[in-house]
């Protein structure tokens, strides 16, 4: 459907496969920014006078920036003309780049850290966007297309943001991005049709309804956990195999660890896939398929514990199962909660990523705590609870609440 009422020329221009390109490579240019510092946290603390011990703050301001925007910012797309919204946001968030790239000390950096993580939700203003262009048959399809983009920027960050250091420096990944984001802006404004919500809210009430959404909306809670269970392993996945690869059990280097991290990029090709399953009324035994591989991706490292060529080649196994299922999930939530109401579209993808996301602080924190207490076995022991919490829940799932419907 068209959502401005256009004529049918425009609404195949609305819908067609190149702006569904343009938002991919858009949505996943805008998240890397969450990323870029996870690497580089030891650089640039030392950089800017802040101490070993306080330097993870710096990815946790930027996350928590990100949980702001998610719960202030993105409702703003059920409100305000969503084309301008993305575009103002990308524009600050270049300007905030900055001030990052040129800061010379911890408040500053800290400061422009936490509004990153707010400007980046423009991605996930993009998301339901993408689901408004797109009519009913071919929304999974679009969504996911446009959710593996934004996948790979989270997967790609890292690694390119150790590379760039290694050659340029920290400060030049923030002025690249920057000047990506002004680029990525200019293109938006010029190609994006625009959708004005048509809504009679005022920001006070459409805020206050986001507690309502969450209490009234039975699936929107239950997409959200088996997102939040599944996120939850990713994170903590990622956040210590980094710790083991650069153990004297592997001896990796640092470049070592930045190519591990692109083998698991090919998980994001589930995401499109998984769309293609939703749109054909399959949600229910593609969810089960997910979460099954996200088990298998912390079981398997587990059973070939070790040093050896095989130990490796199926910790690269586990990352791209595990990144599979994860996208895979994450669109065929998107898919089940953007059917109920295009109205509500943005409040509720700006909830179901609030809640997902907390799983994944969870993951990242239970992960460092794991290994430091009990080394790499134990941290991936912890981690497939979470997808099997995922899997018992899946199975109280009810007829009625089923997304495939």
């Amino acid at each position: 459907m068209n959502v401005n009422g256009n004529a049918k020329g425009k609404l195949e221009i609305s819908a067609s496969p190149w702006i569904m390109l343009i938002l991919a490579v858009a949505c996943g240019l805008i998240v890397a920014n969450l990323y870029y510092t996870q690497p580089l946290v030891e650089s640039i603390s030392s950089s800017i006078g802040l101490s070993s011990g306080a330097a993870g703050v710096i990815v946790t301001l930027t996350q928590i920036g990100y949980g702001i925007g998610l719960l202030f910012i993105v409702p703003l797309g059920d409100l305000l003309e969503n084309r301008k919204l993305v575009v103002t946001l990308l524009m600050l968030t270049a300007i905030v780049l900055i001030f990052a790239a040129a800061a010379r000390n911890a408040a500053l950096f800290l400061a422009a850290s936490l509004f990153i993580g707010v400007g980046s939700v423009a991605a996930q203003i993009l998301v339901p966007y993408a689901a408004h262009l797109s009519p009913e048959e071919t929304r999974g399809r679009n969504v996911g297309n446009v959710m593996s983009g934004l996948l790979l920027g989270i997967m790609l960050a890292r690694p390119v943001s150790s590379l760039v250091e290694n050659y340029f420096g920290w400060h030049a990944i923030f002025m690249m991005s920057s000047a990506i984001l002004f680029v990525l802006a200019l293109v938006l404004i010029k190609v994006l049709p625009a959708r004005k919500p048509q809504t009679t809210d005022k920001y006070p009430a459409i805020i206050t309804s986001m507690l309502r959404l969450l209490k009234t909306t039975p699936i929107l809670r239950r997409r959200a956990l088996y997102q939040a269970f599944l996120f939850g392993m990713f994170s903590l996945f990622w956040t210590t195999v980094p710790l083991v690869l650069t153990s004297p059990l592997y001896h990796f280097s640092s470049a070592g660890v930045a190519l591990f991290a692109l083998a698991g990029v090919s998980g994001a090709a589930a995401a499109p896939l998984a769309g293609r399953f939703a749109d054909k009324g399959l949600i229910r035994p593609a969810t089960g398929i997910a979460i099954v591989l996200v088990i298998l991706s912390g079981l398997l490292p587990i059973v070939f514990a070790g040093g050896s060529l095989l130990s490796i080649v199926i910790l690269v196994l586990a990352a791209i199962l595990l990144d599979m299922g994860v996208s895979a999930n994450l669109v065929l939530g998107q898919r089940a909660i953007f059917t109920l109401g295009a109205e509500v579209r943005s409040r509720l993808n700006g909830l179901y990523m609030a809640i997902f996301f907390a799983g994944g602080a969870i993951g990242s924190a239970a992960g460092g705590w794991a290994y430091a207490m009990g080394g790499w076995k134990a941290a991936m022991w912890l981690g497939v609870l979470f997808p099997a919490l995922a899997l018992l829940y899946f199975l109280t799932e009810r007829r009625v609440e089923r997304g495939s419907k």
